[in-house]
């Protein structure tokens, strides 16, 4: 089973709130929300990049009582994801570790169901990059394959993950689901409230 990266180190500049602790109409804050989503993918090692907001992020997960996640800081997220994403990649413990998944806290709304969609067509196809797609659109998570874990942490951090999407285009495997979440993400105020109306119409 890959383990999960949550991206959560932004400023959040634009919602003028820290992301990760928006919190769902049942009370719970994004970090948590999108962790649990992992978990019932079956997902068993989980860590969330934290930046400047590292100890309230902590606190809400502890609050949420999550057992199954590592919380480490970004000593400095001004430098981009990929620096996020190479702090994770330091924090899992398991060596023999066959694939990551990497979200970021933004995109709250992604199922359970399509993570294990995103698993499953790895597992079938031993594909380097593999995302969920809607249509022509593409989402979180992304799972990259332990063959490209190299090339993540030498990708320049101007281009991101993106660089290593970009270098395995013709391998690379959409998986088309039917999950509008796993496209959503917010980024203002607007963002948040149309998120909260369909959490709230869909009861997940």
């Amino acid at each position: 089973m890959p383990a999960a990266i949550i991206l959560a180190a932004g400023d959040s500049t634009r919602i003028g709130t820290t992301k990760a602790l928006l919190v769902d109409p049942d009370g719970r804050p994004f970090v948590a929300r999108i962790a649990r989503a992992f978990v019932a993918a079956g997902v068993g090692e989980i860590v969330i990049v934290t930046g400047a907001r590292h100890e309230a992020i902590s606190h809400a997960l502890s609050t949420d009582q999550l057992t199954t996640h590592r919380v480490v800081r970004n000593p400095d997220p001004a430098r981009g994801p990929l620096s996020s994403l190479w702090v994770g990649l330091d924090a899992l413990t398991r060596p023999d570790l066959d694939a990551i998944l990497m979200t970021l806290v933004d995109v709250p709304m992604v199922s359970a169901a399509t993570i294990r969609a995103v698993i499953d067509a790895w597992r079938r196809t031993g594909a380097p990059v593999v995302r969920p797609a809607m249509g022509d659109r593409h989402g979180h998570p992304v799972l990259f394959d332990r063959a490209v874990f190299a090339e993540l942490r030498n990708a320049p951090l101007d281009q991101g993950a993106k660089a290593v999407v970009h270098a395995h285009a013709d391998r690379l495997v959409n998986v088309e689901v039917d999950d509008e979440g796993c496209l959503m993400d917010v980024d203002t105020t607007a963002d948040y409230e149309f998120a909260l109306r369909r959490m709230t119409i869909e009861g997940n």
